[in-house]
């Protein structure tokens, strides 16, 4: 079992590919502003989501509150009042703004907001040039460094809920990358029972909720090679898969029944018989059959897997089945911000594919500490264990998380009624 004694594992051997680290991420930040108005950045438009501005300055925050402040001499704060104003959960740290309110932080405005990442940058920049810097500073610069790749996805997300909510529905990009998909049949990838190991191995960086790398059993499955398609989860919708609460789990049901859920969210038509259009942040477009479904909540995608006679493989599983499969799939240094499909890729034909990129897929696996967890010591220690409760995993990253941000191992998690993310599904099955 690997020791968990330092949670967050980054080479501490060079200073240089770690300035250079941290430049491309902010740079990386700001460059999805492109073309976005102050208001755009400023609007929240529901209380799980938060305002774009606000994510630039709580990255920000993190930056200076978790290392300027510790290991800048003289440290004085680009403006007091920020240590409230963009502290998302951290109650080591002391007061907090409730996030709900965020879309109602109109003062500072976006220019100030830019201006203290620019203030900030600068502080860290010259930090990094200290020659002898105690390895937490670089083990914090390299956590803030992948913290932030996770509100860069944010900001994505987020905004597309935003733009969402126009019934002008804007497009973040214009122009359509999407061109015509061959259909595929499903298949399946076989995996023998056995130990198996789960979590990270190795010294590169990863977040402490992939540790300890552990053993366990693990029973003989099935995976499907694909994931599931909008043209699949259509012909779900089809056959009642909304209207039949034996296909559900009793929250799931009482959750369509409260939330009035017929189809996936951002999908639409115009009539019973009309195809089905689903909003992209390039605007809104026909389904694409061939695609891997994105939107979909956990429970949604147990219900498909349900109908479909199948089940959500476990985090063990999809680990496992990860080991062989490709490393392809489209991220967001692509740029299309939508997932598609794998056609042209022509990985071998008897292992699973596109288990990375273009949707995050659900598992069945509760978010749980793994054996021998152990939060770390102070603020920082409430990055992820706190949350280690009614919540479900998911695994592979999306279309909108940085290529360099994702690993095998890597588990994502969000409560089970979540469907603003890029989240969608793969099926699994016991061996017969």
């Amino acid at each position: 079992m690997q020791n968990t004694s330092e949670k967050f594992h980054v080479s501490t051997s060079a200073v240089a590919p770690l300035a250079l680290q941290f430049q491309n991420t902010r740079s990386a930040t700001v460059g999805l502003i492109h073309g976005l108005s102050a208001e755009d950045c400023t609007a929240q438009s529901m209380p799980d989501a938060s305002p774009v501005k606000w994510h630039l300055a709580h990255t920000t925050w993190f930056f200076e509150t978790f290392i300027l402040e510790k290991f800048e001499r003289n440290f004085v704060p680009f403006r007091a009042d920020f240590r409230v104003l963009f502290n998302s959960y951290y109650n080591g740290v002391g007061e907090k703004h409730a996030r709900p309110e965020s879309g109602l932080i109109t003062r500072p405005g976006l220019e100030e907001i830019i201006s203290y990442r620019s203030h900030v940058d600068a502080r860290i920049g010259a930090l990094l040039e200290t020659r002898s810097l105690p390895p937490k500073v670089l083990e914090l610069i390299t956590l803030g460094c992948h913290h932030e790749q996770q509100h860069q996805e944010l900001i994505l997300t987020d905004l597309k809920h935003l733009l969402s909510r126009n019934p002008a529905l804007p497009a973040l990009r214009n122009g359509w990358p999407l061109t015509p998909i061959a259909p595929r049949t499903q298949a399946w990838t076989n995996f023998p029972e056995g130990i198996v190991e789960v979590g990270h191995a190795g010294d590169g960086f990863c977040f402490d909720n992939e540790l300890p790398r552990h053993r366990q059993f693990c029973a003989a499955f099935s995976i499907a090679r694909f994931p599931v398609t909008y043209g699949e989860f259509a012909d779900f919708i089809a056959d009642g898969g909304y209207q039949r609460p034996e296909l559900w789990l009793s929250a799931g049901w009482d959750a369509v029944q409260r939330e009035g859920w017929t189809h996936p969210l951002y999908w639409r038509r115009e009539s019973p018989s009309a195809a089905w259009r689903t909003f992209t942040l390039r605007g809104e477009i026909d389904i694409a059959r061939d695609v891997p479904v994105a939107h979909v909540s956990y429970f949604e995608a147990e219900a498909y897997a349900r109908w479909a006679a199948a089940r959500l493989p476990t985090v063990a599983e999809w680990e496992t089945a990860a080991t062989c499969a490709p490393r392809i799939g489209h991220f967001a240094e692509n740029g299309i911000l939508h997932p598609l499909a794998t056609d042209a890729f022509n990985a071998p034909e008897n292992v699973p594919q596109h288990m990375f990129g273009d949707v995050w897929e659900w598992t069945q696996s509760a978010y749980l500490p793994y054996p021998g967890f152990r939060s770390a010591e102070g603020a920082v220690g409430e990055y992820n264990g706190k949350f280690m409760v009614n919540q479900m995993v998911l695994k592979g990253g999306s279309c909108a998380t940085p290529q360099s941000h994702i690993r095998a191992s890597y588990r994502n998690f969000f409560p089970t009624d979540a469907r603003w993310q890029f989240s969608g599904l793969r099926l699994a099955r016991d061996a017969t």
